[in-house]
């Protein structure tokens, strides 16, 4: 069930703010909080984390809360003119995270609020997130603002044309797709062979 307060002596957590910069979360009053995942109306999630803040600020349960992220990383897209902007991508669309105690007056606060339909899993019991997962979901926010990746939007076998570099205006297939470097590899016919060629994704289009 959950308990009015719990209380203990703990560290501050290591978060991350709405901007992408490292920030330390204390503890008020020595109440100890730990990360929830939320579920939110898909493409409602930065109404609800705005009027979360809002609810917190006026409720007089701040000593409860703490950071509330939506977890976004910066992607580069091309637009219909061949364009490129920056845009951000949820990693999980219709999730919030939460850094909280839980306790009655949290869980109705909680509860209370517009688009919210409740912590996953467990609603009277809810299960915190581990702290190892939560250091991955804030380092993949981090390396996202830093290095922008582009937009996928291809799959192994794809037909493509380059658009820029000094293969622009060839046809080639894609024959691999190295995610971790956002770039792709396209096999090019050049003096009647096939020569692989490694691309960024924002240097193709699909044929």
């Amino acid at each position: 069930m959950i308990e009015n307060e719990k209380s203990a002596e703990s560290p501050a957590a290591e978060s991350i703010n709405a901007d992408g910069v490292n920030a330390n979360i204390n503890n008020n009053e020595g109440i100890q909080k730990k990360w929830y995942v939320i579920h939110t109306y898909s493409g409602f999630e930065d109404h609800v984390k705005l009027t979360l803040e809002e609810r917190i600020a006026s409720s007089g349960f701040k000593k409860y809360f703490g950071d509330i992220i939506i977890p976004k990383e910066d992607v580069i897209e091309k637009n219909i003119k061949g364009g490129k902007k920056k845009v951000k991508r949820k990693f999980f669309p219709g999730y919030i995270f939460i850094n909280m105690n839980v306790n009655t007056d949290s869980w109705h606060l909680l509860k209370g609020t517009p688009k919210v339909t409740g912590f996953v899993g467990d609603q009277l019991n809810p299960t915190a997130v581990d702290e190892s997962e939560m250091g991955k979901i804030i380092a993949q926010i981090t390396e996202g603002i830093k290095r922008p990746k582009a937009k996928i939007e291809f799959s192994k076998g794809d037909n493509v044309k380059i658009t820029e570099g000094p293969f622009s205006g060839f046809n080639g297939i894609i024959d691999d797709i190295k995610l971790d470097k956002s770039k792709i590899e396209v096999l090019v016919s050049i003096f009647g062979r096939a020569t692989p060629v490694e691309l960024d994704f924002t240097q193709v289009e699909r044929n």
